[in-house]
C-alpha cells in the first residue's frame, strides 16, 4: 500500500445476513449492493445512518419499497474488512428490539474473533523472533 491507496474493502457476513438480503426485492437489492460497493472502495453510501444502540462504529443501509423498510446493519471497515452484521425488513417505523440485540450479539462475536486473531498474531510474531 505504498501509493497510499486503500484497498477494497472484503464484505464479510455474519449470520444469515446474506441469505436475509438475497431475499429482498431485486431493486432494493440492487440499491444496497450499490451502498455496499461504495463502501468497499471507500467512499459514502446513499442511504446510511450511524446505529449507536447496536454499538460504536455500527451503521445500518436503509431502502424502501412500497410494503416496507429494508436495513443492513454493518461495522464499519476494520482492516479492509466491512462486517455486515444482520438484514432485516420492517414494517413499523421503529426498529424491533430483537432485531437490535441480534446485531448487537453478531458485534460481540465479530469483536472476539477480532481479539483472537491478534492474540495469534503476537504469539505467532514472538515465536519467530524467539526462533532467530
Amino acid at each position: 500500500m505504498k501509493s497510499g491507496k486503500r484497498h477494497e474493502a472484503v464484505i464479510a457476513w455474519e449470520g444469515d445476513s446474506k441469505e436475509v438480503i438475497h431475499d429482498f426485492p431485486e431493486g432494493v437489492r440492487s440499491e444496497l449492493g450499490i451502498d455496499l460497493q461504495l463502501l468497499q472502495w471507500g467512499a459514502e453510501p446513499n442511504s446510511f445512518r450511524p446505529i449507536a444502540s447496536v454499538g460504536k462504529g455500527v451503521f445500518e443501509l436503509r431502502q424502501q419499497d412500497d410494503a416496507s423498510w429494508y436495513r443492513v446493519i454493518y461495522l464499519s471497515r476494520i482492516e479492509d474488512v466491512i462486517h455486515v452484521l444482520h438484514c432485516f425488513v420492517k414494517k413499523t417505523a421503529k426498529t424491533p428490539k430483537k432485531e437490535i440485540n441480534l446485531a448487537k450479539a453478531r458485534l460481540k462475536l465479530v469483536h472476539q474473533r477480532l481479539q483472537a486473531q491478534k492474540k495469534q498474531q503476537k504469539q505467532e510474531k514472538k515465536k519467530g523472533h524467539g526462533e532467530a
